[in-house]
Parts: C-alpha cells; structure tokens; sequence
C-alpha cells in the first residue's frame, strides 16, 4: 500500500490519496493510544490476548492429554514436579470447564477482531462519504458561480461545508473533551462525596 495501491488476489488496485490519510490518520490514533497506555496495561492486554487464542486452547488440550496418558502410563501417585495422578472423576469437570472459557474466550477474540474490522469499514465509508459531499457542494457551488442566471450571492453555509473535516482535528477534539468531561465527573464525585456521608 506503499505506492497508494492496494493488492487484491493478486491484482493491483489504486486507492484515492483521501483513503490513504484516512488510513494513517486512524493508524496514528490506535499507535497514539498505545504509546500513551501504562507499561502494566500493555503487559495485561498481551497476556490476555495470547489467552484468547486458539493456540492456547490447543496447547491447553495437548497439556491434558500428555497428563492424562502420564497418569494412565506410569499408575503412580504423583508424576515429576509434585503433579498429582489425573483421574478421570476427579478432574474431568475443572478440565471441561476451562477448556469451554477458553474455548468462549477465543469465539469473544474472534468476534471482538470481527466487530473492529466492521467499525473500521463504517468508519472509512463515513469520512469518504463526508469527503464526496463536501467536494459536490464545492463543485454545486462553482457551477452557481459559472451560471449568469442565477444571482450571485454569498452562501457563507455553503463555504463551511464544501471544505472536508480532517479527521485528526476532529478526533483532537473529541479526546479533549472526552478529557475533560471525566475530569468533571471525576470533580463531581469527590466533591459530592463529604455530601453524601455527612
């Protein structure tokens, strides 16, 4: 996607120079976010994500399948490093229920991966569509310009929306008053708490 392309089963598809600033622009913003995140909640949100994958669900299954035939193998009471013998009775109901969280938390993963590409997507076709209509607005209003019959009048709305939002101003905006109103509810409850307890 270096050269403004995409490539799609094998063939060459050039993309509008608008996509590709859209594209970086949520690019930067996700990078932003994690750069700005605290090192232990990188380190948690990698360790539960190693948890949601169906590698963990087949090493989870490999794991109680070599305790499983150990146990059966070897008939003693404990096998190396202190782990008790599996039995069937005891431990089959501990072992189903963690492969079926693991097996849940891997179909969330999967959905959770689905439901980002799709908000992507609807992200990426609200920003263009937002872009297309400024742009037909601006060439609405050069057409007026061109045409003698009609009078020639400002139209200062018109002039504000044929120029398109740029979506790093927009989401500037949105993170600063994000910011700002928790910082107020934040203010509101410490502030409403003495109330409450007196």
């Amino acid at each position: 996607m270096d050269d403004g392309s995409v490539y799609i089963d094998g063939e060459k598809y050039p993309l509008p120079e608008q996509v590709i600033k859209n594209i970086e622009t949520i690019i930067g913003m996700q990078a932003q976010d994690v750069k700005s995140s605290p090192v232990h909640v990188r380190f948690l949100q990698r360790v539960a994500a190693v948890f949601g994958t169906a590698n963990f669900l087949y090493l989870q299954l490999l794991f109680f399948a070599v305790w499983f035939g150990w146990s059966q193998w070897t008939g003693e009471a404990t096998l190396p490093f202190g782990i008790p013998k599996y039995e069937l009775k005891n431990q089959m109901l501990d072992t189903a229920a963690l492969l079926i969280a693991t097996g849940v938390l891997v179909h969330q993963t999967r959905q959770e991966k689905l439901a980002e590409q799709r908000s992507h997507l609807m992200l990426q076709i609200n920003l263009l569509t937002e872009q297309k209509t400024a742009k037909l607005i601006a060439l609405l209003e050069e057409l007026r310009a061109d045409m003698p019959i009609l009078k020639n009048r400002e139209d200062w709305e018109a002039e504000l929306m044929q120029q398109a939002t740029d979506p790093q101003a927009v989401l500037n905006i949105l993170k600063e008053n994000l910011e700002q109103t928790e910082n107020e509810e934040l203010a509101t409850m410490i502030i409403s708490d003495p109330q409450e307890k007196s």
